[in-house]
């Protein structure tokens, strides 16, 4: 037999609707505070932060609720009624209106679940802008960049670009160092110097593959990559662990193998001009 609610009196029937109501909300906190919580170990940040999120779901529920109960007294319904397509219109009105911030949530969201970066991963965006990811958000993406400042990113903007991440995957950085010598130095002179300076350093790591290994590829791979106008263009491959690393080797190497090249006769080129003064040049008779 089909149970009647209208043969329930009324206080049971509210009292009921707001238990379920009640319910519902520590079923729906209860959920958000996992989600939360995980994503909070994640981006290592508090999960008091997003403690708006549950408040805003406990809100909409009661409030449903309410009108639930307000729709079910006869007298009254015209009035719920009312004040839901009330709502409806400034539900959407308020939607329109604040679309970015709501953009901005579900982006960060999406950070949270599909992880394109991490807090403390180093990026950098199309537009050049590099730095260690510092905090994540609902609405913007913090990135300390390596002069110490912050750029303060929106979700929705950093979610449609395209990111270069060095921290997913193997953090191992082949770091390209460039030189440029004179054509009258020797090329194999220079790469012997390059390779033995690359050896030494400490933060230097073999980044061959197994496959490499064994063909006998060089740790240190040496190449002549052009020519310009005054000099032989060199690149040397130098791979170490971490991006921190890598810059470490870049900038030291740069120094040791420049005095390498000064001392063993390898020679940076510079541009020459020669100068002519129109007034020693010979006059024709």
């Amino acid at each position: 037999m089909p149970l009647d609610f209208a043969s329930i009196p009324r206080p049971i029937l509210y009292a009921v609707i707001l238990f379920v109501a009640f319910l519902l909300t520590l079923w729906v906190r209860s959920f958000v505070h996992k989600f939360v919580s995980a994503s909070s170990i994640f981006l290592k940040v508090e999960p008091t932060k997003y403690n708006f999120i549950k408040n805003a779901a406990s809100l909409i529920i009661f409030t449903l609720a309410c009108f639930l109960i307000i729709y079910s007294i006869p007298e009254l319904r015209y009035l719920g009624t009312t004040l839901l397509a009330s709502a409806g219109i400034a539900t959407a009105v308020l939607a329109f209106a604040s679309q970015a911030a709501l953009s901005n949530i579900i982006s960060g969201l999406f950070i949270v679940i599909f992880r394109p970066f991490r807090v403390g991963d180093i990026i950098r965006m199309e537009d050049n802008k590099s730095g260690s990811v510092e905090d994540i958000t609902l609405r913007h993406t913090v990135i300390k960049d390596f002069q110490n400042q912050r750029i303060i990113v929106p979700n929705s903007v950093i979610s449609a670009q395209t990111i270069i991440n060095a921290h997913i995957g193997d953090e191992r950085i082949k770091r390209q160092l460039f030189f440029g010598i004179s054509y009258d130095s020797n090329i194999d002179k220079a790469f012997e110097i390059i390779t033995d300076e690359a050896l030494k350093h400490p933060l230097a790591i073999d980044g061959r593959n197994s496959a490499e290994k064994a063909n006998d590829w060089p740790q240190v791979k040496c190449r002549v990559i052009g020519f310009g106008d005054s000099s032989v263009n060199l690149r040397a491959d130098v791979w170490a662990n971490s991006p921190e690393d890598s810059w470490e080797v870049f900038c030291d190497l740069n120094k040791s193998i420049k005095e390498r090249f000064d001392a063993e006769g390898i020679e940076i080129p510079f541009p020459y001009r020669t100068l002519v003064y129109k007034k020693d040049l010979p006059r024709n008779a």
